[in-house]
């Protein structure tokens, strides 16, 4: 196995190790396959025979600008919450993964901080005819930092980046506290992430889940209203994005991971309350 999927494993290890307490499902065991790279599949719980995952994952983490070192503790995030909350993973760069039938296997892809042009033509519309279907997108951070020349694209993900200022704490207010992803937020989220500012509107169809006060740090750039994550159903299937997630301490907070379990879950189309979230509801 390569030295990279050696240090996803190791890191997604302590990442299950690290939430211990906070998560909602424990004693699972965890087995590790090699279909698509580095991936982890949800187990049976102890004690039961071959329990179905509740939905299938593609994280998607190919570069073509931009690389953001926090990667693979994104990667591990995803497979703990997988592994906890019963959901398959698998993650590739590897974009021959965007044909009809691999795709197929997957309710969601998530774009975890891909950059520039990733996928060529026939890939594009293998990935068009997956939402298309009924798929779920998640676009986190950087996903905006992609594929600017595919319009079908920008649609999705909902905006394209413009800039940023440097790294620093912020405020963040949750406007919309009845999705999935944001449910256990506090109404006003102080934490510290890299704040993209983005070019334009976001279009009528999307709904915006949180904003940025601008008062609360420097290098703002779109005033009162500047959206930071949002969702909504596009051309037959889910769509939802967070620009959070450029550091690799993101990965290790409870509440983003709270707020990343949620869009994935929603963006799947798992909606059920059948298990509780990692943290206590902030209300």
């Amino acid at each position: 196995m390569k030295a990279r999927t050696w240090r996803v494993w190791l890191l997604a290890l302590s990442v299950v190790l690290g939430l211990g307490g906070l998560l909602s499902c424990r004693g699972a065991d965890r087995r590790q396959d090699s279909v698509a790279g580095p991936q982890a599949s949800a187990a049976p719980r102890a004690g039961t025979a071959q329990a179905q995952p509740r939905f299938s994952a593609l994280v998607f983490s190919k570069t073509g600008g931009y690389r953001h070192d926090s990667i693979d503790e994104g990667i591990a995030a995803i497979t703990a919450l997988g592994a906890a909350h019963e959901f398959r993973v698998d993650a590739t760069e590897d974009a021959a993964v965007f044909a009809d039938a691999r795709l197929a296997r997957y309710q969601v892809v998530i774009f975890l901080n891909t950059t520039g042009d990733v996928l060529d033509g026939g890939q594009q519309a293998a990935f068009e005819r997956f939402i298309r279907g009924g798929g779920g997108f998640v676009g986190v951070h950087s996903a905006t930092d992609t594929e600017y020349d595919w319009s079908w694209y920008h649609k999705l993900v909902g905006a394209y980046f413009e800039n940023h200022p440097a790294i620093q704490p912020a405020t963040i207010d949750v406007v919309d506290r009845q999705h999935l992803s944001t449910r256990g937020l506090p109404p006003k989220w102080e934490r510290t992430d890299e704040w993209y500012n983005f070019r334009g509107a976001l279009g009528p169809d999307v709904t915006v889940l949180a904003t940025l006060d601008e008062t609360s740090y420097s290098g703002g750039t779109m005033g009162a209203s500047h959206p930071i994550s949002w969702y909504h159903t596009y051309d037959g299937g889910r769509a939802w994005y967070t620009a959070l997630g450029h550091t690799a301490a993101s990965y290790a907070e409870p509440l983003f991971l709270e707020h990343l379990l949620g869009g994935i879950r929603w963006a799947a189309g798992d909606e059920t309350s059948a298990y509780l979230p990692l943290v206590a509801d902030g209300r």
